[in-house]
């Protein structure tokens, strides 16, 4: 028995060895080739990334690194091919599998390509401050799947992307300056004009305020208690919430140095 197979072996080794040794160096060579192609698409993709400064470097990486996994696959699928092994079954498997995957992840692949969309457009950035998929705060992250965005009560968020690009998205940071509103309640009987001409008049005063677009004060509405101010200031993105808290103490100021009364209900008299 063993002489009958090692006659078998030297039978195949005379006929189809010579064509076997072919097909594995061919095989060698086709695999240090084609990594060192592979490397070279990848290293130049990620060059053309970096200078196009439009997409993010997590995003970037995640391309590269499907960009990699897709070129060594059908590198896998040529060898496979130099030694006669048929790959079309093999690619339907694949087809197969990634369908089932993606209808699996049918939720995260809507995230990742909401991310994708969100790094392409750039409706915001790193450390800007918005207003998205329900949540305000600074951007601290813009991930694959997710945003991560930290509130002024330091809390953090981290929002689906196919939550923020299907819903509203406010950019507090892409102009350079903000308009900032704040109300002042002038009690009945005091001369409404001429409060709000003194508040007009202190509004230059205030740390950040721009003078151009000119402060501005006007009568929003009236009530009960008396005519309600709007007061406008404008300042640049990173002032806001300073010039606003000022403008509150510099209207409590005023109004407290003009010895305006507090603003309240009058009484309504009850019918006997």
């Amino acid at each position: 028995m063993g002489k009958l197979n090692t006659e078998e072996i030297m039978t195949w080794l005379a006929t189809k060895g010579a064509d076997f040794g072919l097909k594995v160096v061919a095989a060698i060579a086709a695999w240090i080739i084609g990594r060192w192609i592979i490397g070279f698409v990848l290293r130049m993709v990620e060059k053309a990334l970096a200078r196009s400064g439009k997409i993010e470097p997590t995003l970037a990486r995640y391309l590269v690194s499907i960009i990699g996994v897709l070129l060594n696959i059908v590198l896998i699928l040529a060898i496979l091919d130099i030694f006669g092994v048929q790959t079309t079954s093999f690619a339907a498997l694949l087809a197969g599998a990634g369908l089932a995957i993606g209808t699996a992840w049918g939720g995260l692949l809507s995230h990742f390509a909401a991310g994708a969309f969100l790094q392409v457009l750039r409706p915001y950035k790193v450390g800007d401050y918005v207003s998205a998929g329900g949540v305000e705060g600074t951007v601290k992250e813009l991930g694959l799947f997710g945003t991560t965005i930290v509130s002024g009560d330091s809390v953090t968020h981290i929002v689906g992307n196919n939550k923020i690009f299907s819903d509203t998205i406010k950019n507090f940071s892409a102009l350079p300056q903000r308009r900032v509103d704040c109300e002042a309640k002038v009690a009945n009987g005091v001369d409404v004009t001429e409060a709000a001409q003194r508040l007009k008049s202190a509004l230059p005063a205030v740390k950040n305020v721009l003078t151009d677009p000119a402060p501005e004060v006007e009568i929003s509405k009236f009530t009960a208690e008396g005519p309600l101010l709007t007061v406008r200031g404008y300042c640049h993105t990173d002032n806001y919430w300073q010039v606003y808290f000022d403008i509150n103490k510099m209207i409590a100021h005023e109004f407290g140095k003009a010895g305006y009364p507090v603003p309240e209900t009058p009484q309504v008299q009850r019918q006997l």
